[in-house]
């Protein structure tokens, strides 16, 4: 697997530049499908327009899917004010104070784009004395400053900005002599790469798994119901996500961990004792965790219904839904779990 941890690394810069906010997919699942195709895989657009990719197993009626997300935060503008600023809502769940200051972009539903900055209403301390400092940070004193001579809601309409206009967020893509990835956004295109690497993998090796494959890559995991309607003959999803490293927790950017439970209750027991065996067997660098506020594919999957066993794996992504990082390793260990799990029984 090490062979193609660089592929998947530099895919994975190549995703971080094609903006997707939840909701406005549409770009990179078009690229993400060219991209498969190009590997000589069969893929297609489901009605919600996420993409399912088809690898065939010697087991042929019996389905496993693999999940990744390829929506991340983002924000739609909420209201134009009466100076040119806009006013924002959310597009998935992140603290305010983690986008104060980030630089954006706006897209019209005419295709036009602007540039601008996320900002508290109240920033200069020449001006307001602590308040910049001590106030709270919320959707009612956001805004986004834009790179244009506007100082009216009039200006700003007269170029095409209108409510409902989606805004994404500059990923500050870095990666470190050290192994370290930095950007916004690792959540989920980091796993997206993954699989696109796993991919190039059994293409370039001739693998073919123990159960048909079928890849999904899912646009609405950040509001919840990315993989709720699964392929037919689906008997077990896998879901390829971030782990969070933090207080209290065992996840580490390095390692692949192994997901018991986040805030939709345990995962599959089975599933999860067949992952830690795998990753034992060949002394992969693993953890197991809980994460109290988490959801993912795999448990929207379950919730709506799916007759599925489920999983979730991830490499760990330190400062989930800020500015993120992880670490080579993380991304190798995943890849080569995944690898053990696709030609197991």
């Amino acid at each position: 697997m090490e062979k193609y941890l660089d592929y998947t690394v530099n895919v994975l810069e190549k995703l971080l530049k094609i903006p997707s906010p939840t909701g406005d997919t549409n770009k990179i699942i078009e690229i993400l499908k060219h991209t498969f195709e190009d590997m000589g895989l069969k893929s297609k657009i489901t009605i919600k327009r996420g993409l399912i990719v088809e690898v065939e197993g010697e087991i042929k009626d019996k389905v496993r899917v693999i999940s990744a997300h390829a929506d991340t935060l983002g924000a739609m503008v909420k209201d134009i004010k009466s100076n040119g600023r806009l006013l924002l809502t959310q597009l998935g769940g992140y603290s305010w104070h983690t986008v104060d200051g980030e630089n954006c972009v706006i897209s019209t539903l005419e295709g036009k784009k602007y540039t601008g900055t996320i900002l508290f209403d109240k920033t200069s301390v020449h001006n307001y004395g602590d308040s910049p400092r001590n106030d709270k940070r919320d959707d009612k004193n956001m805004e986004i400053r834009i790179d244009e001579r506007v100082y009216s809601k009039d200006d700003v309409e007269s170029l095409g900005i209108n409510v409902g206009d989606f805004v994404s967020f500059d990923t500050r893509t870095t990666v470190t002599e050290s192994g370290f990835i930095k950007s916004r956004h690792l959540d989920d295109k980091v796993s997206v790469a993954i699989i696109l690497g796993l991919c190039k993998y059994i293409v370039e090796n001739n693998i073919i798994p123990k159960y048909t494959l079928n890849f999904l890559i899912s646009n609405y995991e950040e509001v919840g119901h990315g993989a709720a309607f699964l392929p037919k003959n689906s008997f077990e999803i896998l879901a390829i996500d971030m782990a969070s490293p933090g207080q209290g927790q065992t996840s580490k950017e390095e390692y692949v961990t192994i997901c018991a439970k986040d805030s939709s209750g345990p995962y599959d027991y089975e599933l999860r004792k067949k992952l830690v065996g795998l990753a034992k067997e060949d002394y992969i660098e693993y953890a197991i965790d809980i994460f109290n506020f988490y959801g993912s594919d795999a448990s929207a999957a379950v919730r709506a219904g799916n007759n599925v066993r489920h999983g979730l794996i991830g490499p760990g992504v330190d400062a989930s839904h800020g500015y993120e990082r992880t670490h080579k390793l993380g991304i190798l260990n995943t890849l080569k779990l995944l690898g053990k799990y696709i030609e197991s029984l």
